[in-house]
């Protein structure tokens, strides 16, 4: 497991600037909450750390290496996996078939093998569907075999986009609930970007608040939860 530490990121597409300036650490081992509203910035975050921007300018520190600048798969290969905004799924292939296209980068057939068995025992619905293609799952559904997808790479740092998007509320909590249990029982070091506060501050340690591109709020993900101006704004309280 490894710490990410941001530092003056700024980038964007094209000629637009999206993220100005942004500060953000992820420790080893930690759950980091990033909030903001819908085209704050939140999706360009993970793409940028991801290696899916070519416009950057500052610093992204990941296990002793610099990442801006580095593609795409060689930061995959750093054992960063990205569960993309709409699941990211490959729908035409099965439950099964998804699930040994994330252990893409590993060499241990039998390795490989024991965690597929392991992602059906967190995920029993999978389990159940392995033989059903992708596509013919449900929305929450699709949403586990990504989170499932990304655990088979054997992540250093996992990246959620918005994993509560377009999901009923009971399926929310239930998924949430099993994000707490994977992040109990395999320590890995998480950042999640929600709309959602109320479930990501609930998995979060930390907190960060991204407006327009700007991280303008952070601290204990308690301390966010209580503060009266975020309940309003993102808590409907």
């Amino acid at each position: 497991m490894s710490g990410l530490e941001i530092s003056g990121l700024t980038g964007g597409y094209g000629m637009v600037t999206v993220l100005h300036g942004v500060d953000l650490t992820v420790e080893e081992g930690q759950v980091v909450a990033v909030l903001g509203a819908n085209g704050a910035g939140k999706t360009t975050l993970l793409r940028a750390i991801s290696g899916e921007l070519a416009r950057l300018k500052g610093s992204i520190r990941f296990d002793g290496h610099e990442l801006v600048g580095m593609p795409a798969e060689k930061i995959a290969r750093l054992g960063i996996c990205h569960v993309p905004e709409g699941r990211g799924t490959f729908v035409e292939l099965t439950v099964a078939e998804n699930l040994t296209i994330g252990a893409w980068r590993r060499r241990s057939p039998g390795k490989i093998r024991s965690d597929v068995a392991r992602m059906y025992e967190m995920f029993p619905i999978l389990g159940e569907r392995r033989g059903q293609r992708a596509g013919e799952l449900s929305g929450g559904e699709q949403q586990m075999l990504g989170v499932a997808r990304a655990l088979m790479g054997d992540p250093k740092l996992l990246l959620l986009d918005e994993p509560s998007l377009g999901l009923a509320p009971l399926v929310v909590r239930q998924l949430y609930a099993t994000l707490g249990d994977i992040v109990a029982q395999l320590g890995v070091t998480t950042m999640v970007v929600e709309q959602n506060a109320q479930m990501a501050l609930g998995l979060a340690e930390t907190a960060y608040l991204l407006e327009v591109g700007e991280i303008v709020r952070s601290g204990p993900a308690e301390e966010l939860r209580s503060d009266e101006a975020i309940q309003r704004a993102y808590l409907g309280v």
